[in-house]
């Protein structure tokens, strides 16, 4: 199926690795100019040649802090400049595990949840304010944030999570008479170097294997398995794409089906 999303401009924050990097794939196999934005300028540029080695449209790779406004400033500045514009965001940067995500809320310090609260929340923000302004130019946007499942869940690693779902919301309701979309996606368990560095530390700790842990992850899903990024970014390239029109201001579960829990 044709995505209709050649000569689109898509901004992916988080795209040095993990599930940012595998949307950034998905969307540039479909024909968009994609940047990448991250912190670490050696693993942008290395995951930026690899894109484009795959084919499909062209990769840049723009060092940010979604942290600082002023170099968000600046990476969408040059986003325009070497790409022709802004169409889509894809907020996808946050260190998975949070300094809040094994704490009860009786333990976790003032400065954990305002550091969790800021990178992701305030940070997803930020990159939508200096996106926007682009996407108004055109009368069409998209924009799209990766949450995780435990918005739906009781957890210390929770709130940020939730509170992304209001976030998009809101610019749901504010931006879609200028043709901009706004959804969340809430990832599972997902493959990757830092489940495998968890789940090897884990296996050390509690003096079992590492295949036993993945399995009791699995448990939780109804396809008793982990997914693969390329299954979420398979979901942000739908969400991203002119077909997706009619869906704005949901919050999408892409985790294979967390067991025991009923969503409306």
């Amino acid at each position: 199926m044709d995505l209709g999303l050649a000569g689109k401009v898509a901004w992916v924050t988080g795209g040095g690795g993990g599930i940012g990097s595998a949307i950034a794939a998905a969307l540039a196999a479909e024909g968009a100019g994609v940047a990448i934005t991250g912190r670490t300028p050696s693993t942008l540029q290395e995951q930026a040649a690899a894109i484009t080695g795959a084919g499909g449209g062209r990769v840049i790779a723009v060092p940010a802090d979604v942290m600082d406004r002023s170099s968000l400033d600046q990476a969408a500045a040059a986003i325009v400049r070497e790409l022709g514009g802004i169409d889509i965001l894809v907020n996808a940067a946050a260190t998975p595990v949070s300094g809040t995500g094994g704490s009860s809320l009786e333990d976790v310090s003032d400065q954990q949840m305002l550091t969790d609260l800021d990178e992701k929340v305030v940070g997803y923000l930020r990159t939508s304010q200096a996106s926007v302004p682009f996407m108004k130019q055109r009368g069409w946007g998209r924009l799209i944030h990766v949450g995780g499942l435990l918005a739906r869940q009781a957890s210390g690693y929770a709130p940020r999570n939730l509170a992304i779902v209001h976030l998009s919301k809101t610019l749901s309701d504010e931006l879609g008479s200028h043709g901009i979309t706004s959804n969340v996606v809430h990832p599972g368990a997902t493959r990757g170097a830092r489940l495998a560095q968890s789940l090897a530390t884990q296996s050390r700790a509690r003096g079992v294997s590492e295949a036993e842990l993945e399995a009791e992850i699995a448990s939780h899903y109804a396809i008793r398995r982990l997914l693969d990024p390329q299954e979420i970014a398979n979901v942000v390239a739908f969400l991203a794409s002119p077909l997706s029109a009619a869906i704005t201001g949901e919050s999408i579960g892409t985790g294979g089906g967390m067991t025991g829990m009923v969503t409306i």
